[in-house]
């Protein structure tokens, strides 16, 4: 992007910014030593502010906050658990003492909501700042509502009904209260609406909003609600029809190989990413997508520390779902590991740089088999039994490989560079077989995703009998792991709780999980400051 080029440049305009949750409704952020009326003199003050919206949203969807990544989106789900042996207590993965205490969903509540504070502060100004061409502003102001909806959904599904601050605040304020989950998908509705209506088809500067991201995102919002006891029937139909609408002009890529390529990023598939580039400044935290699920590979011998990963760790149920003809497997993880230097392997034989190091067979080798080569081999079924060198391995994902991305901890800047494909038309082959599934429609369900498997290598038809909502969220973690929401993904279907505690083996092991973790308790800090008027989700007042 030329002019929405991601760096922080927030006018303060008598505003209060929602920045960190409610807290600061008592605090003023003065972000620019440019008065008012300069500020409103500016037309580039618009850019600016719209800028200041997109890049709020990067930067939370990134990391919440130093060493604190994506712990709302995969974790303690069916496909992802925590990188640690069976045993002890976690409370996001295995549900355990989870409470309104917790810091992840404090933080995540807060980014929520300063990105919605940046966004009123563009549809509250917006004509306040002189000079602003005409297409400039209701662009603008579609992006904001874009942005503004994709928050509260964020919100609505994490914690239930929430306040919808739909203004900027500019005084001290502490009485908020929850609205209720209808109120506020019906508010996620209208802004998309008006978004739809503002922002283009086709845009010069790539990684801005247009229509048809506008499209994918409210399928998937439709989709959602239409589980709901306020939802219809309508929503379903209406999802199908935007979904189709998003893979008519954006054909899937021949392969997946090439898909994931990262020398293919920006190719007719995807809708909508969020882009980090080379240059420092306006990369911001970058793109920390390569560091997902990698276990310490760099502890044994021959490997260097070319990548530190993540807690989190793909379940063994997630390796499985893969057929030996699912061309996605090979493109999404790895199980070779190639010696970046010269080393002596275990029976003492001279090993190269280039050579394997590691090698994780899809099934067991014998003893025998293993004590003959020189590698580490680590068979499935050990992958949490500790081998003395590290507690947990697995097969390594390589789906966001980003090679020249220098090694970082987690509580650094990741510096990764790719683009963050955040939508694209794969998952609205989904999002239609989920809708037409839910409308009583499985004949177009199975053909779309007929028609997806077959890009992945697998050519028998999908039938109508075949399709049922297990089958789809199989399909959506072969497709989208990394990618999407898992957690909201079984939420939405209603099987969270059976899919997680049957293959996330520390959430079995501890058998926490229940009906009241379909929603995240809100953050104790927003209820105490606004004085209780703020209330906690059921069940987790103790």
């Amino acid at each position: 992007m030329k002019n929405i080029n991601y760096k922080l440049i927030l006018i303060l305009l008598v505003i209060a910014v929602f920045s960190t949750g409610c807290e600061s409704f008592l605090e003023e952020e003065n972000n620019s030593s440019l008065t008012i009326e300069t500020a409103v003199l500016k037309s580039e003050t618009f850019d600016q502010l719209v800028a200041s919206v997109y890049e709020r949203s990067r930067e939370a969807t990134t990391s919440y906050a130093p060493d604190m990544y994506y712990m709302l989106e995969d974790l303690g789900t069916d496909i992802v658990t925590r990188g640690t042996a069976i045993s002890g207590v976690s409370d996001i993965n295995d549900y355990v003492n989870f409470n309104p205490l917790n810091g992840v969903v404090y933080i995540y509540w807060s980014n929520q909501y300063s990105i919605i504070s940046a966004a009123n502060i563009v549809l509250d100004n917006a004509d306040l700042i002189e000079g602003v061409d005409a297409g400039v502003k209701t662009t603008g102001i579609a992006e904001a509502k874009f942005f503004r909806a994709l928050s509260y959904f964020n919100l609505v599904e994490n914690y239930g009904g929430v306040p919808l601050v739909l203004n900027q605040v500019s005084s001290p304020d502490t009485d908020y209260t929850r609205a209720t989950e209808e109120a506020v998908y019906t508010q996620i509705v209208q802004d998309l609406q008006d978004a739809l209506a503002g922002v283009p088809s086709t845009v010069s500067e790539y990684g801005r909003v247009t229509k048809d991201a506008v499209r994918h995102f409210m399928s998937k919002v439709l989709l959602t609600r239409g589980y709901k006891t306020f939802g219809s029937g309508a929503d379903f139909t209406q999802a199908a029809a935007l979904a189709e609408t998003v893979i008519s002009s954006h054909p899937l890529v021949p392969s997946f190989a090439n898909l994931v390529d990262i020398s293919n990023q920006r190719n007719s598939e995807v809708v909508f990413s969020y882009l980090f580039g080379s240059n420092s400044v306006s990369r911001g935290w970058g793109n920390s997508r390569h560091m997902l699920y990698q276990f310490r590979f760099f502890d044994y011998p021959g490997l260097t520390r070319t990548l530190k990963g993540l807690d989190p760790m793909p379940t063994p149920f997630f390796y499985s779902l893969f057929d030996d003809a699912d061309e996605r497997a090979e493109a999404t993880f790895t199980r070779e590991i190639y010696a970046t230097q010269d080393y002596t392997g275990k029976n003492g034989e001279a090993v190269s740089a280039g050579e394997l190091a590691i090698l994780l067979p899809k099934t067991a080798w014998t003893q025998a088999e293993i004590d003959a080569v020189p590698y580490a081999v680590i068979n499935p079924g050990t992958y949490f039994t500790s081998d003395g060198i590290t507690p947990v391995h697995y097969p390594q994902f390589i789906k966001f490989e980003d090679p020249s991305v220098p090694f970082t901890q987690p509580d650094q800047s990741s510096q990764g560079e790719r683009d963050m494909v955040m939508m694209r038309s794969g998952e609205s082959y989904l999002i239609a077989a989920e809708a037409y599934l839910q409308a009583s429609n499985a004949t177009d369900a199975a053909a779309r995703l007929t028609t997806l498997r077959s890009r992945a290598g697998l050519t028998t038809p999908v039938v109508a009998g075949d399709v049922d909502l297990d089958f789809i969220l199989d399909e959506r973690a072969r497709e989208l792991a990394g990618e999407v929401n898992r957690w909201m993904d079984l939420k939405r279907t209603g099987k969270l709780i059976e899919r997680t505690l049957i293959h996330n083996p520390h959430a079995a092991f501890n058998n926490a999980l229940e009906a009241k973790h379909l929603l995240r308790p809100i953050p104790q800090k927003e209820i105490d400051i606004t004085g209780g008027s703020i209330t906690q989700n059921p069940n987790y007042d103790n």
